[in-house]
């Protein structure tokens, strides 16, 4: 008997050490920022100094909930916001798998639609969920208790009537995407979602922008996402490309490489560093 209750002695022991372990690494009253490795896509896990989940785009299939185990404490289902910078499916398709291992507590998006089956499947799931979609703009914005703020820097309607006239969303040229900067203290990052260079050139100058401590760089590093001025404006310490290896789209453009290179950027992919995470105080950032 006295065998048996040594082993549980040292099960629970060794299952409090783990508990332990997951309760300092998750709640360490620092703003994380994860870029998650899902391949050709985009997905961002932020999880704020009080233990907030946010979800900015979610991938094109499953990796997803990989990134989220690894990132999230073990014992939470919850995501506070979802929000999602434009209706293509590499963004939002890996919202399929997030519903059904997560509760989203709101879900935030622009107001364009893409009339294909994948998509009205979502907002299909949305609607058997009962989350109502909250249409952002420009302007918009919300802080939470722990100073985490998220501000809404495009897209503008005009932008919207202008690029998506039908309120349809193309899959080529110019369409309008989420432009989110959270700040935490004197720390700042840059979503830019599948943003052109003019809208985000607009965005940047509407709103004041003078800098990043983050820029993730848009449309996975294509061609048509940055110039000059933009990063002259910002002058980001690292600027971050969510790209899958050896796509069939040929990015990251090497024109949007070398000029990150002429800056002097310090630039990282999910394709060669896998999960990208940032850690801030407020003050100072870590990146691993």
């Amino acid at each position: 008997m006295k065998k048996y209750f040594g082993v549980f002695i040292l099960i629970l022991v060794f299952l409090g050490g783990i508990v332990f372990y997951q309760y300092s690494k998750f709640n360490d009253n620092k703003l994380h920022i994860v870029f998650c490795d899902v391949g050709q896509g985009d997905g961002i896990f932020i999880r704020t100094a009080s233990g907030k989940n946010f979800l900015i785009d979610a991938g094109p299939d499953d990796k997803i909930i990989g990134c989220l185990e690894n990132h999230m404490p073990f014992w939470e289902r919850n995501i506070s916001v979802a929000f999602l910078s434009h209706p293509h499916l590499d963004h939002f398709a890996g919202f399929n798998y997030v519903f059904k291992r997560y509760n989203l507590l709101s879900f935030a998006t622009e107001d364009l639609n893409n009339k294909s089956a994948s998509f009205q499947g979502l907002l299909t799931q949305l609607n058997d969920k009962k989350l109502r979609i909250q249409y952002l703009y420009s302007g918009d914005s919300f802080k939470i208790k722990d100073g985490t703020k998220f501000s809404v820097l495009a897209p503008t309607k005009d932008f919207i009537d202008k690029t998506s006239p039908n309120g349809q969303i193309g899959e080529n040229g110019e369409f309008a995407s989420l432009i989110i900067m959270v700040s935490y203290g004197s720390f700042t990052a840059l979503f830019t979602g599948d943003s052109q260079a003019s809208e985000l050139n607009q965005a940047i100058s509407d709103n004041s922008i003078a800098g990043t401590k983050i820029l993730e760089v848009p449309h996975h590093g294509s061609k048509t996402g940055l110039r000059i001025e933009i990063l002259d404006r910002l002058r980001p310490s690292y600027a971050v490309i969510s790209v899958g290896a050896r796509n069939r789209y040929g990015h990251p453009n090497k024109f949007t490489l070398d000029l990150l290179n002429e800056f002097g950027i310090k630039t990282l992919r999910t394709s060669k560093n896998g999960d990208i995470e940032i850690i801030s105080d407020g003050k100072n950032m870590e990146v691993r």
